[in-house]
């Protein structure tokens, strides 16, 4: 089992930046991609970005990319989302995941995360 806590969600007017965080314990090595995915209200879940832990690649939808940055920190054990340039349409539950996923084309897949976090809120207002 692999356990993921999110923190790092708020508030920000456009334009602002934020910095979430997803804490992960537990068999963390039973995968090899670690992704954000975000969920407005009223529409289905979407990929944000992701990490493979194997290679070092980081996926980015088109919504997302130039603005922000996934990276992880070692020594904390995070995978980290900054994100910039923030946007009212980037209002949503951002959640966490965690899997072993065989193709990286599959990064932004949802059914091929076994683990989730509970999720954390970003509000932009305009």
């Amino acid at each position: 089992q692999v356990q993921l806590v999110e923190s790092g969600g708020g508030s920000v007017q456009a334009g602002g930046s934020l910095r979430l965080s997803c804490a992960a314990s537990g068999a963390i090595g039973d995968t090899n991609y670690m992704a954000w995915f975000r969920q407005a209200p009223g529409k289905e879940r979407e990929a944000v970005a992701a990490f493979s832990t194997d290679t070092g690649l980081t996926p980015y939808s088109d919504s997302v990319r130039d603005r922000f940055v996934i990276s992880q920190d070692n020594a904390k054990n995070t995978v980290d989302l900054q994100m910039n340039s923030l946007k009212p349409e980037d209002t949503a539950m951002y959640y966490c995941a965690a899997g072993r996923l065989r193709y990286l084309w599959s990064w932004n897949d949802a059914s091929q995360y076994s683990y989730w976090g509970q999720g954390t809120q970003v509000t932009v207002s305009s």
